[in-house]
């Protein structure tokens, strides 16, 4: 297997972009990372999305990308894993450049979802939970997560203000993002003045829908020597319905995706110099970093109280506003991780560097927990 390198990366700004339709934003992306890497053709385009299908009636985006990226004859298809569709696409391209089938493979992850109103994008969303046992008692997917937040404040004693760092850490980063939705800093005050969702989940536990893609492209590593490279790279799959699992509040996807990632780039939670992890709900990070190694069960909490999660901190996430801050465009979110963290690691994260940052790591998650891709980058 070969190793594989980021040789190219391209995004759009997370936003309302009612004016852009779902094929421009994936080529204005799609286009930016291959004029960042100089490259003019590639051997495959792998679309991660979501809700295309049925928020905006365009399926076949793999076929109408690649045609509006002027990619005729190439293999180009769409992958979809809900939330977690671009990290699951991230892992398709690295896997077909490691294999040695393709040179040069675009991944490009696309979302738009502000066309249409709350209702039908939330029944969109709640795709990602189990229709028969989950979405048909008509809980929805914020709902989902509030449940689990509630059974974690119960299980280890904290309260609903004790999630504020992760809020506040977020925001404040993204305003060194010009991609950003929300670039405005907030505080504890403000944190805790946030109307209820879905109760304990309020206004800043939740990060916010938006229309962006982002796109890398991917290329062998002995092609480009100085480029970022993948260390490390897996999917694990956990139970769709949250009941079925054996600890509700514990992602058993994200701790094995995780381990295999770490045991490929041969490292450690230790020497993991940033985190963009799935922020998508305040419990959501907390999770995550439990999983992956960077605090206890029970303790994802106390490491954000404790400081560490910030940029000076022993393990800074969600350096450019992470899903809270920057927008969570669902299926593009893993790929806006990817860009992110080569940016860092290429020292280009403008007021949000993390001074010398070589190895970061990313986690994108489907639904509440069911598929979760883990990648870990080096610069070389």
């Amino acid at each position: 297997m070969r190793q594989v390198a980021i040789l190219g990366v391209g995004q759009t700004p997370v936003r309302e972009h009612w004016e852009i339709a779902i094929r421009d934003l994936a080529v204005a992306a799609g286009r930016a990372a291959m004029e960042d890497a100089g490259v003019e053709r590639v051997d495959a385009i792998y679309v991660g999305n979501m809700t295309g299908g049925s928020l905006n009636q365009q399926r076949q985006l793999g076929a109408l990308v690649a045609d509006f990226l002027g990619q005729w004859g190439v293999e180009a298809v769409r992958m979809e894993a809900a939330c977690g569709s671009a990290g699951s696409t991230m892992r398709q391209g690295i896997m077909a450049v490691a294999s040695g089938v393709c040179d040069t493979v675009l991944a490009i992850g696309v979302e738009k979802m502000t066309d249409t109103g709350p209702e039908e994008t939330t029944t969109a969303l709640v795709g990602a939970a189990d229709a028969e046992f989950e979405a048909i008692h008509g809980v929805t997917f914020v709902g989902l997560n509030a449940l689990v937040m509630r059974r974690y404040m119960h299980e280890y004693g904290y309260s609903h203000d004790d999630f504020a760092p992760f809020a506040v850490n977020a925001h404040a980063n993204a305003a060194h993002n010009p991609q950003a939705m929300f670039r405005q800093p907030i505080n504890e005050k403000v944190y805790r003045a946030g109307r209820v969702v879905a109760d304990p989940i309020t206004l800043y536990d939740a990060s916010p829908i938006g229309d962006g893609a982002a796109a890398v492209l991917l290329v062998p590593a002995e092609r480009a020597p100085e480029a970022v490279r993948v260390a490390g790279s897996a999917v694990a799959v956990d139970t769709v319905a949250i009941h079925d699992r054996a600890n509700p509040i514990w992602l058993e996807a994200a701790e094995l995706s995780a381990k295999r990632a770490y045991e490929q780039a041969g490292v450690t939670p230790e020497e993991i110099d940033l985190f963009e992890l799935h922020d998508a709900f305040s419990i959501m990070a907390t999770l995550s970093l439990e999983a992956a190694g960077f605090a206890e069960r029970g303790g994802g909490v106390r490491l954000a109280q404790q400081g560490d999660i910030l940029p000076t901190g022993r393990i800074p996430i969600s350096t450019l506003g992470g899903l809270k801050a920057r927008g969570h465009p669902v299926g593009a979110t893993g790929l806006y991780q990817i860009v992110e963290a080569t940016l860092q690691l290429r020292g280009q994260a403008g007021g949000a560097q993390i001074d010398g940052a070589r190895t970061a790591m990313t986690q994108n998650i489907g639904g509440s927990g069911a598929t979760i891709a883990t990648h870990i980058l080096q610069r070389p």
